[in-house]
């Protein structure tokens, strides 16, 4: 695993976003295959990403996205869904084709077939090249919440109650608004990527990320699942460091330092 610690948010989502658009150019106009999230923690890197393509540093027309998630009984132009959030903060402003881009309906007549040709869309194109995530005050991936299986698939899943509270925000802060049920790809969703980059920023997420890089495997914190992965980075500021280890802060910035010379 790798750790890159950044001072602060910005410089954070320059770096992730500067990766992003390497590992798109590296692949030199051909198809590139990219998960992404919604929340907060991705909108740094979208901006950043959303800059270099107007500066053609970068190119999105031939790379296919696939969202992590979605709530249930949201239609698309709500302003809630994640559909709407996509188009807002990065699509509409890049110059992908609105063919390429995939994102769980949970308005769909039938959410498990849904979810089950999601995964098919998936394997078709050959697999998620690099998948881009953020992780909860709980270590949760996407809507895997504590306890999730870490074989699971793209699912209906129930949201927990603290996930309701934290996105109360969204639904002026009332929780009888937030949708209980969402679409999501699940664990192994994730980790079948070749590449996972997980952003973690704020004091509010020191324990997520402690557990991320420090803690055992489980299920409890399903972010622990990307220790297991041979291509996984955690790209986080300074102040989601406040729970780990010093020693472990000074390895991780030992080597990066070292990748730099």
């Amino acid at each position: 695993m790798r750790v890159v610690i950044q001072n602060d948010y910005q410089k954070m989502s320059v770096w992730a976003a500067r990766h992003i658009a390497e590992a798109i150019n590296a692949r030199n106009g051909k198809r590139f295959v990219l998960g992404l999230p919604t929340g907060s923690s991705p909108l740094g890197t979208y901006k950043e990403l959303i800059r270099m393509c107007k500066n053609k540093e970068v190119s999105f027309a031939n790379v296919v996205t696939f969202n992590m998630d979605e709530y249930v009984g949201l239609p698309r132009d709500h302003e809630q869904s994640y559909w709407h959030f996509m188009w807002s903060n990065f699509f509409d402003h890049i110059d992908i084709k609105k063919e390429n881009v995939h994102i769980l309906n949970g308005m769909a007549p039938d959410l498990e077939e849904e979810c089950a040709n999601y995964e098919k869309q998936m394997r078709e194109v050959g697999g998620i090249d690099l998948f881009l995530g953020g992780i909860g005050v709980d270590g949760h991936m996407a809507f895997n919440e504590p306890f999730s299986s870490l074989a699971s698939r793209t699912r209906v899943k129930t949201l927990t109650y603290d996930t309701k509270v934290v996105n109360s925000r969204f639904f002026d802060y009332d929780i009888a608004n937030v949708p209980s049920t969402a679409l999501t790809v699940g664990v192994q969703t994730v980790t079948d990527a070749r590449e996972v980059m997980i952003l973690i920023n704020g004091h509010n997420k020191a324990r997520a990320l402690q557990a991320a890089i420090e803690g055992g495997v489980s299920q409890s914190w399903t972010c622990s699942a990307i220790q297991l992965h041979p291509n996984a980075i955690v790209v986080c500021d300074e102040p989601a460091c406040g729970e780990i280890k010093v020693d472990t802060y000074r390895y991780f910035c030992d080597i990066e330092q070292n990748e730099r010379l």
